[in-house]
């Protein structure tokens, strides 16, 4: 865990400066956590300095609309607040004093406030049952909900701050975005908070700042997300599914006016799955994974096609631009290349690396990683990366993992290899594996009908492009067909529980956060609307399909050494899932293993539970392999 990872960007108004957030891992003693802080960086890339210290992360930083001050948010006060300092340095000092604390915020256009949201705390009825152990939950009845304040930002004690309550009621709020007259805010909230309801339905709303008189801007099925006013405050564009819910969070680009009327949809992006930014004129804004790279493109509002601002492969991400959106700032990263500060004019894009976070980090060998492609059976052109064991020579065989990714709407993408991660791919590499992770149908990057290509055939036409990749990569003569080894989290953890009741040609599997009954997934994940859109209905209609697609009821056909790991306090795919699985391994005498990550959600997020998961399944692979490590 040697990398430190920059995790945001924010440039300036006047593009000269960019604050950007280094996040790094503390696993001395006791410690494991990662912990943020927030550097200054400027535009030529010659001043490069620390912004903020001290034990307690910070990050979201926010210049001031005139570029003097700098806004975050810290938890030095316990709870999450806004802190403020000038840019030049000096004294920061709290802004806010929210008491459950600052989800997000943004300034105001004439830098006198910020708005942002706060989760709503307990009531003093609620208190006082907490405090006599009285305090009984009514799941789905009871909810506490975000909700929009404004503060002014003068330095002052919080006795003589004006603090504004904006929104109140039965909606939780997601984002949201000023004005530029700073009298409007438009925001997207879904019913409740779960995160479910985030999935199904979500609208558009807007409250004028002096009368907080909640007015509907979209208002219909589906998810309308991601609002942003145009420059001249006459129209918002969002993120939409237009209208008609979708299983696969479908993200075209629409526009509606502010003073309402009917959303009209732009021209398709290549994925369509953006996340809307902001705007550059009279266009929005977006990023999108495509391939196995992310770019930064602009959809003119008149309907015309995109513009990709981005070139070249890699990710460019955490992107963000000055007043007139002529200059970005964002993180680029390739497979051999840790993310990094970058720098281009939005109008011809030439990206200027501006710091060298990871310059000093000793670098072990690495093995090559490339981007190759294969046929599956049905002639589905499949798309993955390999990365190469180190120092490897061509015409060599060597023990092949097959890694699957998350979602089934992931992507393998070219994020630097070396870096932390669940599956460090590069600790593979040193080992003496070759690793493919593919981009099966299902997964984002390659269009919408790539993306929805596996809704109601889970474990069917994706395995089969798993399986092709695994041959492809036999034929180029680098994997050997008697040494294969299956990974996967999540979505990948699923995929792995249901190969191995399908095919015994893999020596040894790592299921992780994996789901192999469907039935009782859906009644116990806290999004079990995602899973009755891809199985289309619910299990009482179709019990038969989710038992088809349920390595659970198959179980009886694995042979595969399995090894199981899971999140302790996993609700995303609940903890149980994991042990049905290796309950029903265990008592047919598989060779079987069950590792719970303590404190663990849906994968690890302390850095020395991080730091566990591959050496683990490294040594479960070397053993039912008949290798050792020093192979």
């Amino acid at each position: 865990m040697q990398h430190d990872q920059i995790t945001e960007t924010e440039i300036s108004p006047d593009g000269q400066q960019v604050a950007y957030v280094v996040q790094e891992a503390l696993m001395e003693g006791e410690q494991s956590e990662f912990r943020s802080q927030i550097r200054l960086v400027s535009a030529d890339g010659e001043q490069d300095v620390q912004y903020t210290r001290g034990e307690h992360s910070a990050f979201s930083p926010a210049f001031s609309p005139d570029g003097d001050r700098l806004a975050f948010i810290t938890t030095r006060a316990g709870t999450p607040q806004v802190w403020l300092m000038r840019v030049e340095g000096g004294e920061a000092y709290q802004v806010t004093g929210a008491e459950t604390g600052v989800s997000s915020f943004q300034w105001a256009p004439d830098g006198s406030k910020i708005a942002y949201t706060m989760t709503d705390p307990k009531t003093e009825e609620e208190k006082r049952r907490e405090r006599e152990k009285r305090d009984v939950h009514v799941v789905d009845e009871e909810h506490r909900f975000t909700h929009l304040y404004t503060t002014d930002v003068a330095e002052a004690d919080d006795s003589t701050r004006q603090v504004q309550r904006l929104t109140a009621g039965d909606f939780h709020i997601r984002s949201f975005d000023w004005s530029p007259d700073g009298q409007t805010l438009v925001f997207a909230h879904q019913p409740t908070p779960d995160i479910n309801d985030g999935f199904l339905e979500a609208d558009i709303s807007t409250v004028p700042v002096d009368s907080g008189a909640v007015e509907p801007l979209v208002e219909r099925p589906g998810v309308d997300a991601d609002p942003h006013f145009s420059p001249d405050g006459q129209q918002v564009a969002f993120a939409s599914d237009g209208g008609e819910p979708e299983p696969v969070g479908l993200g075209d680009v629409h526009v509606i006016s502010a003073s309402g009327g009917s959303p009209q949809k732009l021209a398709d992006t290549p994925n369509r799955d953006a996340s809307v930014l902001g705007w550059m004129g009279q266009s929005v804004l977006v990023s999108e994974p495509v391939g196995t790279s992310t770019h930064v493109l602009a959809v003119p509002s008149d309907g015309s096609a995109p513009k990709q601002l981005t070139r070249g492969s890699g990710l460019h991400e955490s992107a963000s631009f000055d007043a007139g959106a002529r200059r970005m700032a964002f993180t680029y990263q390739d497979t051999d290349t840790p993310a990094e500060v970058h720098f281009s004019s939005t109008s011809e894009f030439q990206k200027r690396q501006l710091t060298n976070v990871h310059q000093d980090v000793p670098r072990p060998p690495m093995g090559r990683t490339e981007v190759i492609s294969w046929k599956s059976p049905d002639g589905k052109e499949i798309e993955g990366l390999v990365t190469y064991p180190v120092g490897y020579d061509q015409g060599d065989r060597v023990p092949l993992v097959l890694s699957v990714h998350g979602g089934p709407a992931g992507v393998y993408n070219r994020s630097f290899t070396g870096g932390p991660s669940i599956y460090m791919t590069q600790v593979f590499a040193q080992r003496g594996y070759a690793v493919l992770r593919p981009n099966p149908r299902g997964s984002t990057g390659y269009g919408k009908e790539f993306r929805y290509a596996n809704v109601e055939d889970w474990g069917f036409g994706d395995f089969e492009d798993l399986m092709a990749g695994v041959d492809e990569m036999i034929g180029r003569g680098v994997a050997h067909p008697d040494s294969l080894a299956l990974m996967g989290w999540s979505y990948g953890g699923y995929m792995t529980s249901y190969a191995v009741t399908k095919t015994d040609r893999f020596q040894a599997a790592s299921m992780g956060a994996g789901l192999p009954n469907l039935i009782s997934m859906t009644g116990t994940t806290d999004i079990p609307g995602y899973l009755v859109a891809h199985m289309g209905g619910e299990f009482w209609n179709r019990p038969e399909t989710y038992e088809r697609h349920s390595a659970i009821y198959r179980i009886a056909n694995v042979s595969t050494p399995t090894q199981v790991l899971h999140g302790a306090e996993d609700d995303r795919v609940p903890t149980r899932q994991g042990q049905e699985f290796y309950r029903a391994l265990k008592r047919q005498d598989v060779p079987t293993e069950f590792v719970k990550y303590p404190r663990t959600p849906h994968g690890p997020r302390e850095p020395k539970l991080l730091m566990d998961v591959t050496p683990r399944i490294l040594d479960w692979f070397d053993r039912h392999l008949g290798r050792t490590s020093a192979e």
